[in-house]
């Protein structure tokens, strides 16, 4: 046998091995006529959506409603978590609009036209998971009855609401937001100490009302207090001694005359708002206060060191921003000013009051 020959016995044999070897390496698989594993089944749960409504498909736990000029609530699914019904002609709320929606933790129903005679005592109850509920914008007169406890924003801008009692929002006690602003409130409408037992509220806005004085019974947790554009024309002496952590006091465009010298000491104020006022006399500013609004006043003078009696070099003034335009000064700023508040950025002096501007005409 030659060479040729013996190397094309060994090919073949070799060939016929590997042809065994795949054979058995195979023969646990199934064949084709054989149902292969289904590896790639996926399952998608459909979820219910109100026909006036959408649920977007990536995120079916919001409903957005908005915009479609609806007339009443559409049926709620239990697993809806964030309803969004704004901007439509809704009235009524009753105890069979949210039957079903339990899961439910934010309501926006702002710019309707809900009236309190209209929506159902208990309308809210059964919202044991809610914590934002928008109802501003519409012809409430006064605040929805039991609403959850676990509320943490309600806001109720652009109302009509004229009163605040005890009953009604004193139990509320986890919520940390509170917008009042632009409604009727008087100083006759809060009653009760309504507002004491907010012990978790950080915020409360309650600018654009009918208050003459400063609002009663303030809890101590609140951080920022907005009483901008009322007719508010003074400030107790020690009014702020149960809030001492307030952080921002907006009280611009009241009818402020005066304010007791030490009203303002407070350890961790940043932030004071007391333009469009009627002020003249300076007040002791804390140490920890940043930004100072007095413009639109009367100032005739600004006397520094009534503002800043002592400088203490290892714990300066954070002063860094002071707006005094609009009022009756003549000549420039003390520079002492620099001195007493040494991170001051800007006095903005702007224009001043002509000194005739108030004087009567004869």
């Amino acid at each position: 046998m030659g060479f040729t020959s013996t190397w094309t016995v060994l090919l073949l044999i070799l060939l016929t091995e590997l042809k065994v070897l795949c054979q058995d390496h195979y023969e646990d698989y199934e064949t084709e006529e054989e149902a292969l594993p289904d590896m790639y089944t996926y399952t998608f749960d459909v979820y219910e959506c109100a026909k006036e409504c959408f649920c977007p498909p990536s995120y079916p736990y919001a409903m957005y409603c908005d915009h479609r000029k609806l007339k009443t609530i559409p049926d709620v699914p239990g697993h809806v978590r964030h309803l969004y019904v704004q901007f439509n002609e809704i009235e009524a709320i009753t105890t069979k609009s949210f039957t079903n929606a339990t899961s439910l933790r934010d309501i926006n129903l702002s710019h309707n036209k809900l009236q309190s005679s209209l929506v159902e005592r208990g309308a809210f109850t059964k919202l044991q998971q809610l914590i934002y509920l928008h109802l501003e914008h519409n012809n409430l007169e006064e605040v929805p009855t039991s609403l959850p406890k676990t509320l943490q924003r309600l806001h109720l801008g652009f109302n009509k609401i004229s009163k605040l009692t005890g009953d009604t929002i004193r139990e509320l006690s986890s919520i940390t937001v509170l917008d009042l602003c632009s409604n009727r409130l008087t100083d006759a409408g809060i009653r009760g100490r309504a507002l004491s037992g907010m012990k978790n509220l950080l915020q409360i806005n309650m600018c654009s009302n009918k208050l003459r004085s400063m609002p009663p019974d303030l809890p101590g947790s609140l951080l920022q207090l907005s009483v901008e554009n009322n007719s508010i024309s003074s400030i107790p002496e020690g009014y702020f001694r149960k809030t001492p952590n307030i952080l921002s006091i907006r009280a611009t465009r009241n009818k402020l005359k005066a304010v007791p010298y030490n009203v303002f000491n407070l350890s961790r104020l940043m932030d004071l708002n007391l333009g469009h006022n009627q002020l003249s006399k300076t007040f002791f500013v804390p140490q920890s206060l940043e930004h100072l609004y007095l413009n639109h006043n009367d100032y005739k003078e600004l006397n520094v060191s009534l503002m800043c009696p002592s400088v203490d070099r290892d714990h300066p003034n954070m002063l860094t921003y002071i707006r005094i335009d609009n009022n009756k000064l003549r000549g420039s700023v003390d520079y002492h000013a620099y001195t007493c508040f040494p991170r001051m950025r800007m006095i903005f002096y702007g224009e001043q009051q002509r000194a005739d501007e108030d004087e009567p005409s004869k």
